[in-house]
């Protein structure tokens, strides 16, 4: 893909993103994304066929966003349950909350978790918050999310639910002294039940 068109692509995720999280899905239409990027409304099904599938591209942006670090199902651990990968999905997650919230964070949060009302693309935003469960189950059994049970994914699924409710008491509500306190107070009490969840509380064997 050329430079102009992984632009015209970011410029086209970016004014979805904004749409979609203020307006809402239904309300937004594909001229409205089209004219806050500055581009022609043909692009949008060149290179997302159509609304539904730019919503989704926005959603694995976000998804991809929320697990920078994280490369967990990705590459290979040394195959023990709790290894490098959990560490690397615990270090990601912890990262990205404990940074200065933004507003591209509420907006991913939006994206996220507000309903649309329309059960399709409702499916695509289930199917995104699962898949990243699953990778973060992966990451605690070692090796990636193939035999992943439901147990650990349902752990998996609340350490997702802690991290979503976390960051937007940090960002869209700024819940005060968690919104400004500092890297320390907040790393340590959310690793401790992250690892609770997924790995074992600290001095526990």
């Amino acid at each position: 893909m050329s430079k102009d068109a992984a632009a015209t692509r970011l410029a086209l995720v970016q004014a979805a993103q904004r749409r979609f999280a203020f307006d809402g899905y239904r309300a937004t239409t594909v001229r409205d994304i089209a004219a806050d990027a500055g581009v022609n409304v043909a692009l949008i099904n060149r290179y997302f066929v159509s609304k539904e599938g730019l919503f989704r591209a926005c959603l694995d942006r976000t998804a991809t966003d929320r697990t920078a670090g994280d490369r967990a199902g990705e590459d290979a651990g040394d195959g023990a349950a709790g290894g490098p990968d959990l560490e690397r999905a615990l270090s990601g997650l912890i990262r990205h909350i404990i940074r200065s919230p933004t507003d591209e964070d509420s907006m991913q949060l939006l994206l996220l978790l507000r309903s649309s009302g329309d059960e399709a693309v409702d499916r695509i935003r289930r199917e995104t918050l699962r898949g990243y469960a699953e990778r973060l189950a992966g990451a605690v059994r070692g090796g990636g999310s193939a035999g992943v049970d439901d147990d650990l994914l349902v752990r998996a699924e609340i350490a997702l639910s802690v991290v979503l409710g976390m960051t937007m008491l940090r960002t869209s509500t700024r819940v005060e002294p968690l919104a400004s306190a500092d890297v320390e107070a907040v790393a340590v009490p959310l690793e401790d039940a992250l690892r609770a969840l997924l790995g074992g509380g600290r001095g526990r064997a």
